[in-house]
């Protein structure tokens, strides 16, 4: 038998059909083309979080009974998978089927390799988006909790019994936004739910491509909101570029890019920091963080490979502030001990 040596390879030779998801950053599908590329050690993974690649692969045989594996694999220096951890995760796979990677997989073998150290569990609402994504990517029916959702976001139950609507119904409203008229009730609801549900919406539509009706609305809130509910506002508005770019401005010019700001770009909004004003805005409000903080977000988003070039030019920058100066001198001296 052939020397197994990647993931789409046991797959494909185990004569079962397979999505990849991204689960680090945004939830998102990873084309197979791309996914080979990457486990081919030919492209950087593109969302890496904090030195790894978090994903989710689904697969199902002709039973159609689909497993799920949540990964979460190193990346090295370059952002490429690190072949060791993926050569042993896919020994533990083998070892628990035996040496015939076709035979169909049991409830035990699948509880077997659940239990491995590069296994990860997902957020609740990654995992509801995730959940919702994968059903209606596969033609499957949305949850149980998706028609109660949808009568809440439309006005047919009041405002006041939020709490029996859930995230997972949320998610599958959101996923299926472009659906019937539920972007019409989704804009609706941002008038008219409980707060406890805008947030839900908005932690459910950062990994969802917003129309510019939708975005537009979304920013709106996000202008009015108080100040400890924008990062929810500004994490959905994640696939809009501009509009991202127009918030993070407005956290700029009111003193308002701490921490928690900081991080959710980091995080979700990303793309801002392609623009050089925008770039250069969010390291001298990073090097305001205390030092460890600053080492931590800036190794996370240098390992961005749509990021890696420009934010290491920024180092060479001979305009940053002494105070960024300063915070790239401690970033140097944490980085040779």
């Amino acid at each position: 038998m052939t020397e197994i040596t990647t993931l789409s390879q046991f797959l494909t030779t185990a004569k079962t059909q397979f999505q990849v998801y991204d689960l680090g950053r945004r939830v998102q599908h990873i084309d197979l083309l791309a996914f080979h590329q990457i486990e081919s050690l030919a492209t950087p993974y593109p969302y890496p979080i904090q030195g790894h690649a978090q994903f989710a692969i689904v697969f199902w045989d002709a039973s159609q009974q689909h497993f799920i594996w949540f990964l979460k694999l190193a990346l090295d220096e370059q952002g490429l998978l690190s072949p060791a951890p993926r050569s042993q995760f896919i020994e533990m796979v083998l070892s628990a089927l035996g040496q015939d990677p076709t035979q169909p997989l049991s409830d035990e073998q699948q509880e077997r390799l659940a239990n491995n150290p590069f296994s990860f569990k997902p957020s609740q609402e990654k995992l509801a988006v995730f959940n919702a994504l994968v059903r209606k990517q596969l033609g499957q029916r949305a949850s149980t909790q998706y028609e109660f959702a949808m009568q809440y976001l439309a006005g047919q139950i009041a405002p006041s019994q939020w709490q029996q609507v859930g995230m997972q119904g949320i998610a599958d409203v959101c996923v299926r936004v472009n659906e019937q008229d539920h972007e019409a009730h989704i804009i609706t609801s941002f008038d008219t739910a409980a707060m406890e549900v805008q947030i839900a919406l908005c932690q459910c539509l950062e990994h969802v491509h917003l129309s510019p009706a939708l975005a537009n609305k979304i920013f709106d809130k996000f202008t009015l909101a108080p100040v400890e509910y924008k990062t929810y506002f500004l994490r959905a508005l994640a696939s809009n570029n501009e509009l991202s770019q127009k918030a993070f401005i407005h956290l700029h010019q009111a003193s308002q890019l701490d921490a928690n700001s900081l991080l959710s770009i980091a995080g979700r909004n990303w793309t801002v920091l392609k623009q050089e004003v925008s770039r250069s805005i969010y390291l001298e409000a990073l090097a305001l963080q205390p030092q460890a903080f600053f080492n931590q977000v800036f190794a996370d988003i240098v390992a961005i490979p749509s990021l890696r070039n420009q934010l290491l030019g920024e180092l060479r920058n001979p305009n940053r502030s002494v105070q960024l100066s300063q915070a790239i001198g401690g970033l140097f001296k944490a980085a040779s001990k």
